[in-house]
């Protein structure tokens, strides 16, 4: 990720835009996923787990909703 410094722009004005220059490309998400090794059995576990839990909170947002 490069960031050039603008004609006039401060430090701190740089350091913010790469920040979110860095989230917005999801860099930092990628490096925590790849802290450790995840077999594709745990992989799959995990987005099983997701799962019921993205439907869980849809179903009970659509109850709440009437």
């Amino acid at each position: 990720m490069e960031v050039i410094l603008r004609d006039g722009e401060s430090q701190e004005g740089l350091l913010t835009r790469f920040k979110k220059g860095v989230e917005r490309s999801g860099l930092m998400r990628e490096m925590k996923s790849k802290r450790y090794f995840v077999s594709r059995s745990e992989r799959e576990r995990i987005a099983t787990r997701n799962a019921i839990r993205r439907e869980a909170k849809n179903r009970r947002r659509a109850e709440s909703r009437g």
